[in-house]
């Protein structure tokens, strides 16, 4: 999820000489169509804010990196493409202006170097992104110039990592390459519902919020859930592809007369989230298969690749909207409910995802579609699990399809590296599936299949 600076900035222009050019929305139109090969491609016109615009990256906390001589410097990246430092909120306008600032406070006589080759976005260095976006839209272009930034910190980085290479000699091979490390976590603290007061826009919108139970607001939960072990499975699934946050929809039914909502069936989206231009496509193809399969629009999960399965304020308002849509104007009641995978938190118990279905109580006064002086409460709610005794053939197809849409994804999750120290990436993956699969065999054979096209492709 993306992130906004907060009010007056300090903007920091240290290693300027090395930072890109801002260009606007028509030079940057102009360089998906150019076929030049000059150095304003490769070194200055392409910029974080067009990877951003382009999907490749998307803006989150704590989404960059930066490792130089034994210290770790965490970074949150803007939706305007600039770099605000999590330890000081200083913002800054380029990979090269922060990562110049950061190893002079370690190293004082540290040159300007290449920023793009020293921030990691998601675990990968920027200029991979950067090579990826040329290979998209400029594909006769010479790498060389990309390559070439790359040489100075590449050298300086492997003697540290020759260095790191010697002092861990002795433990398990790949340890110092883990995707998910516990230090690289940044611990979100939860807030309390009764502590928000108002609604206030300085307020980071991504604050978390505690669920609350029906019961401690002095409700009852006004309908019972069942949900389907293969919703489950797809979901996770999906969610575990990928450092990013991902998105789908719920399909099911609403049985007015038992007050039953059935989910059924999962139906992720293979879109970025910042990709707009086809998001409504890739909606309406969902729409059409909900019709086709004879199910309503029961809800939507999304993820927090690395952080803990609860909402922020941003998916309170964001449920709360689902939930006025999905009534309509004739007051009727359906509900539609929202979950929250955390599949690579380090607070989880286990390898298995924490997985949380949650509902918002409005505040009094939601009469309209414009937002309410008070936030909605998030309420946890009660779910019954149904074991489905197959797989079908739609999940299957799914999880096939998820595969190939992530295949050449930057953010991809590395399953061969480790998850902890006893535990690789592909072990955690299956370990969680494992809680929602059929126990007949045969079933683990076909996943295990699925399995394999995930090893293939790192």
């Amino acid at each position: 999820m993306g992130s906004e600076p907060p009010s007056s900035p300090q903007v920091v222009e240290d290693g300027a000489e090395e930072d890109e050019e801002e260009l606007s929305g028509g030079e940057e139109a102009d360089l998906r169509s150019s076929s030049g090969r000059g150095s304003l491609l490769t070194r200055r016109g392409i910029t974080l804010r067009v990877l951003l615009k382009d999907g490749l990256v998307e803006p989150g906390d704590g989404a960059l990196a930066i490792h130089y001589l034994g210290k770790n410097f965490i970074g949150d990246l803007l939706n305007d493409g600039k770099i605000r430092w999590v330890e000081t909120g200083q913002i800054f306008n380029s990979p090269s202006a922060w990562a110049t600032h950061c190893k002079r406070l370690v190293n004082p006589a540290k040159k300007s170097g290449c920023g793009w080759a020293s921030v990691r976005y998601r675990g990968q260095k920027l200029v991979q992104y950067k090579t990826t976006w040329l290979h998209k839209y400029q594909p006769s272009a010479d790498m060389s110039l990309v390559s070439e930034e790359d040489d100075d910190e590449d050298e300086e980085e492997g003697k540290a990592a020759v260095q790191a290479d010697e002092k861990n000699k002795n433990n398990k091979p790949g340890l110092h390459d883990v995707v998910v490390s516990r230090r690289a976590d940044r611990e979100r603290i939860p807030v309390r519902y009764c502590t928000l007061g108002t609604r206030d826009a300085a307020r980071d919108p991504h604050t978390l919020v505690e669920l609350s139970a029906f019961s401690a607001i002095n409700r009852f939960q006004p309908f019972n859930v069942a949900v389907s072990s293969n919703v489950l499975l797809l979901m996770d699934f999906h969610c575990h592809l990928t450092t990013s946050e991902v998105v789908g929809y719920l399909g099911g039914r609403w049985d007015t007369n038992t007050q039953l909502l059935t989910v059924l069936r999962a139906f992720p989206c293979r879109t970025r989230l910042a990709d707009r231009d086809s998001a409504s496509a890739v909606e309406e193809e969902i729409c059409q298969n909900l019709f086709m399969r004879g199910l309503s629009l029961v809800g939507w999960y999304h993820s927090h690749p690395r952080g803990p399965a609860l909402p922020s304020l941003q998916d309170i308002d964001s449920q709360m909207d689902h939930q006025l849509r999905l009534q309509g104007s004739n007051n009727g009641f359906q509900p539609c409910l929202g979950i929250i995978c955390g599949p690579y938190y380090h607070g989880n118990q286990g390898v298995a995802s924490t997985i949380t279905p949650f509902w918002v109580v409005p505040p009094p006064e939601v009469r309209t579609w414009q937002r309410p002086n008070d936030y909605g409460i998030p309420v946890a709610v009660e779910v019954t699990y149904v074991q489905d005794n197959f797989l079908t053939s739609d999940v299957l197809n799914e999880m096939m399809l998820l595969v190939d849409y992530y295949r050449t994804a930057p953010d991809l999750v590395q399953f061969s590296q480790y998850w902890c120290p006893d535990t690789t990436m592909m072990d955690k993956i299956k370990g969680s599936l494992s809680c929602h699969a059929p126990k007949d065999q045969a079933y683990s054979q076909i996943l295990e299949h699925v399995y394999s096209q995930l090893s293939s492709i790192n």
